[in-house]
């Protein structure tokens, strides 16, 4: 049984509801969520960003058979010698798809082509362009190749009866490509989570809604669609609500009674008195509570982070709460900082940790310890090797532009203090995650 909010938070050292370090929030979420228990079977197709609810055991070897890397020449490569070239007659050519029917003596090639199977006693290819050819005499010149060389052996990917991938692997391109190689046409995933959201606020205006003084544009809705969306996971739009009970409580019912996980932004300020937090704690019923958080980091601060039920009453389906800030950068950041290694525990994920990389900064930068700082920043190639990042300029919550501009999070822990041109730091990489 998934313990309550107070249960995982007696277990965490230190925890303090109103000053708590970001590096204790991903343990806490890790004790709080629990991953899917229902699996489907879906075509190759069907399976990207999916993840493996079982191991794949090849059912065959790959390659299934010794074959040559390259065009050229296949012969016995123990008749080379470092000191003195070799002459060798050619008797055929074995094409791919068409194994050689004859026999390779001594003294004897043949012309292979790329992935063609390698004959019986020959272990050897001379790539064609180091080949010296004349009518049916190979020549090749002293210390061209060494023995083995430019040939696969079988099963030097993957052999028959081993795991080819495991439980709870993402499933990208290029594994779509294994499974497929493996002649396997449909495979076990985990069922795919649904996630709702929506924003909340008296002030926010939808697409299509007419500018009135004091409101803004929703962009939040817009931005977390676009990273679930890159999850992979189900995504349910419940829109804006506005500061009203009612609406409030019809949103939360409804996504808790058809979601996984509910996210929503705006109305989760420490201290803050409306009705988007009291219904939150009504709704959290006894499904574990909802607990409010000031996060020692910036952008961000104010989080919520609980389960509430369809009803209040604890007996229905519950769904994870997830209540984000409302600027626009602390809603990014909190997401990719701890929504999303979340989420993806949730979806049978075996990695949750966002790709970080090592970059030494172009400028000085300054930084207040005892909090943790998420700025945005543009990570480039430095001439020679290696990467250097500079940030975007100006850091506020509200500059969802500087988001566009970056192409990582340079993250600067919690007991950090200033930053010096050179210095190595961490930087969160958006590549294909944003």
């Amino acid at each position: 049984m998934t313990p309550s909010i107070d249960q995982i938070a007696a277990q965490l050292q230190g925890y303090d509801p109103q000053s708590l370090r970001a590096d204790a929030v991903l343990p806490f979420l890790a004790q709080l969520v629990e991953p899917v228990a229902a699996s489907e079977q879906v075509g190759v197709f069907d399976a990207l960003d999916r993840v493996l609810a079982r191991d794949i055991v090849s059912p065959i070897s790959v390659p299934p058979h010794d074959n040559s890397a390259m065009d050229g020449f296949a012969f016995d490569g123990s008749a080379l010698a470092a000191d003195k070239s070799l002459t060798l007659q050619v008797v055929g050519t074995a094409l791919a798809g068409q194994p050689w029917q004859g026999q390779v003596g001594p003294g004897q090639a043949l012309k292979i082509m790329t992935g063609a199977v390698m004959p019986a006693g020959l272990d050897t290819v001379v790539p064609q362009e180091l080949a010296q050819v004349s009518g049916d005499a190979l020549t090749i010149a002293a210390g061209t190749l060494a023995r083995g060389d430019n040939r696969r052996k079988l099963g030097e990917d993957l052999m028959q009866g081993q795991p080819a991938m495991r439980q709870g692997e993402r499933l990208g391109p290029a594994a779509l490509g294994l499974i497929a190689s493996l002649g396997i046409a449909e495979v076990p995933v985990w069922r795919r989570l649904t996630v709702a959201y929506f924003s909340t606020g008296n002030e926010i205006l939808s697409l299509g809604d007419a500018p009135r003084p004091g409101a803004v544009y929703d962009s939040n809705r817009y931005t977390v669609f676009g990273m679930l969306h890159r999850l992979g996971v189900q995504v349910l739009d419940l829109g804006v609500v506005p500061d009203e009970p009612a609406a409030l409580e019809h949103a939360f019912t409804q996504a808790a009674a058809t979601a996984d996980a509910i996210i929503t932004s705006g109305g989760v300020s420490v201290g803050e008195a409306d009705y988007t937090k009291a219904m939150m704690k009504k709704l959290a019923g006894g499904s574990g509570g909802v607990a409010f958080w000031r996060i020692a980091m910036r952008p961000g601060r104010p989080m919520a982070v609980g389960r509430i039920t369809s009803s209040g009453l604890g007996n229905e389906r519950s769904a994870v709460l997830f209540g984000l800030p409302g600027n626009p950068v602390a809603v990014m950041v909190t997401f990719l900082a701890f929504v999303r290694p979340a989420l993806l525990r949730m979806m049978g994920s075996s990695a949750t940790a966002t790709p970080m990389a090592r970059a030494r900064s172009s400028e000085a930068i300054r930084k207040k310890a005892g909090r943790t700082e998420y700025q945005r920043g543009i990570v480039s190639d430095v001439p020679g090797g290696g990467l250097q990042v500079r940030t975007t300029g100006n850091q506020g919550s509200g500059v969802l532009s500087s988001m566009v501009q970056a192409n990582g999070l340079i993250v600067l822990g919690h007991d950090q203090g200033h930053v010096a041109a050179g210095d190595e730091v961490d930087v969160m990489m958006f590549d294909g995650v944003l």
